[in-house]
């Protein structure tokens, strides 16, 4: 197969849509960052500081169980439309999020906390979209072999979009209140009007330069399917968010909570197997590549996020260095993303293999994890520096790679569905690990504070740091007492040894994973002998006997 199979596409239309589709990955991997920068202008101004965790948590509840759905809406109604609707509504949401709190308290709403925290589920509501639109239009645009270096290209995006957005993040806060027309905009509020410009610009690009792309194959959406993921997920991220952090896992709610996911899980697993249109083909899970990639993005991703949440925990109150200070020293993680993610993707392209590449990263986050086992209270930020470089690297593959697997294991009419999973595992592990980790954040900070008269929870310790960035300057020079140092250091030491144990899991996923020769462009782009390779791996992927080779070989050979 060359492109999708029912068109070609010219380079200006393939150069023009990836532009667009860039703008759109960009808006969504850089929002995340923008704004947990301005978080503690926004808690001072908007006097919140105990909801300020449900800025981040409602727009990761809101884009988190949307990817399913919007996986399968476009295998139904084709990218474009579930591209400019996501765009849409995220930028509708930026604006809302700019807004809150600009009229005082409103009904229904409440104050300017509870505002923002509604339109940030608003805004997640689009973002959900964005990720999983991008993904499945560059596999329209490209087979599986040249999407290796556009995987890298996005990873890179990623990566830039980490370090950018920090830096935009703190310039637009710092801005003094600007008069326009009259009307009072404190600074803090471009950190959500920055998205307006870019979005408009990548609206304008998919409604006029976009091509119309032929990938929708009809069908009817499965309600009861998309109820049964918003009633699984969100109890299960609630409880997530909530465990071990405000309320003890064995409160009455948080059992409350689990329970009833894992009660609407069953009920979804058992329509999803009797409908005919199910919002996720859970026979796709026959098919090795797709459930063991998806097992390693879920395991790899929560191992990373559970880790790289607390560093900034670690720097700024285990190390006592200012919250600036603490997003350089962290710059380098992302860099290293960027390197790993554009050379894997390089590689990919130009060897026909992704495997090989995926091992070598996960040796590097290993590495990583490992180095970073070596720091304590008295480290400085250039030892933490050079080891997030390390675990960056090997994260990189990471990013992008398991994406282009799935999608080259996989019918083109299930693309959609494929790319949503991925990310959406990827999504849930990063949630989880956040939530994992915590907890072993909170336990070592219990056996740490039983030799010492300081009793830290997590919780403190977010109040700590947030309250450390409001307070004056002169009030930051002491910083954090050693005790308090000596805590967090130990705390973060057993939080990296959990994560190089999930990473070992993750590293364990990976080399199990079947690696399939990927698709080229044009009927020349593989060997006779590499098609009947291509067969024998597809049928070994799908885990499937004899009957279901033919297809799998058609699959390989499309």
């Amino acid at each position: 197969m060359t492109d999708h199979p029912s068109q070609r596409f010219t380079p200006q239309e393939r150069r023009t849509t990836l532009a667009a589709v860039m703008i759109v990955f960009l808006l969504s991997a850089m929002d995340q960052t923008i704004v947990a920068t301005a978080m503690p202008r926004i808690v001072a101004q908007l006097r919140g500081l105990d909801l300020y965790p449900w800025v981040t948590t409602a727009y990761l509840l809101a884009s988190t169980v949307m990817v399913p759905i919007y996986g399968r809406l476009l295998d139904i109604y084709g990218r474009k439309p579930v591209l400019l609707a996501g765009v849409g509504l995220f930028t509708f949401g930026s604006g809302l999020c700019g807004l809150a709190g600009a009229f005082g308290g409103l009904p229904g709403l409440g104050g300017g906390m509870l505002q923002l925290i509604a339109f940030r589920a608003v805004q997640g509501l689009g973002g959900g979209a964005l990720f999983t639109s991008a993904f499945a239009i560059i596999a329209d645009l490209y087979p599986p072999r040249e999407r290796g270096k556009f995987a890298g290209l996005f990873g890179s995006v990623f990566g830039f979009a980490s370090v950018v957005g920090p830096v935009v993040g703190g310039f637009l806060t710092d801005l003094q209140t600007i008069h326009i027309f009259g009307a009072a905009i404190a600074g803090w509020r471009w950190v959500f009007y920055v998205n307006l410009p870019l979005a408009l610009l990548s609206l304008f690009m998919i409604l006029v330069r976009m091509p119309k792309l032929e990938s929708k194959r009809g069908g009817r959406i499965d309600w009861l399917g998309a109820a049964l993921i918003l009633t699984t997920f969100v109890p299960l991220l609630l409880a997530l968010s909530w465990g071990g952090r405000d309320q003890p896992w064995t409160s009455p709610r948080i059992v409350g909570l689990l329970a009833g996911a894992a009660a609407s899980l069953l009920a979804f697993v058992a329509w999803e197997l009797r409908t005919p249109e199910p919002i996720l083909n859970l026979k796709l899970f026959r098919n090795r590549t797709f459930s063991i990639g998806n097992g390693a993005v879920f395991v790899l991703a929560m191992a990373f996020m559970g880790l790289a949440t607390f560093l900034p925990l670690y720097l700024q109150l285990g190390l006592g260095v200012k919250a600036t200070t603490s997003g350089l020293t962290l710059l380098p993680l992302m860099l290293g993303v960027i390197t790993g993610s554009t050379l894997s993707g390089l590689l990919v392209t130009r060897t026909g293999r992704y495997k090989p590449w995926m091992l070598i990263g996960c040796a590097m986050m290993l590495a990583g994890g490992v180095l970073l086992l070596l720091l304590g209270p008295r480290s400085t930020p250039v030892d933490v520096a050079w080891r997030v470089l390390v675990l960056g690297i090997g994260l990189g593959p990471a990013q992008s790679l398991f994406t282009v697997a799935t999608q080259n294991a996989v019918q083109p009419s299930e693309i959609g569905v494929a790319t949503s999973a991925s990310q959406f595992f990827r999504q849930i592990g990063s949630t989880i690990g956040v939530a994992l980790f915590g907890t072993v954040l909170t336990t070592q900070l219990a056996s740490a504070s039983a030799t010492s008269a300081q009793h830290l929870t997590l919780s403190d310790l977010e109040r700590m740091a947030v309250q450390a960035q409001i307070a004056p300057k002169t009030a930051q020079s002491s910083g954090p007492p050693m005790a308090v140092r000596n805590s967090v250091a130990h705390a973060i030491h057993g939080v990296t040894l959990a994560a190089l144990v999930v990473t070992v899991i993750g590293a364990a996923a990976t080399l199990m994973l079947p690696e399939l020769p990927l698709r080229g462009r044009g009927p020349q782009a593989r060997k006779p002998e590499d098609e009947a390779q291509a067969a024998a791996a597809a049928a070994d992927a799908s885990g499937q006997a004899t009957g279901g080779s033919a297809s799998n070989a058609g699959r390989a050979s499309a």
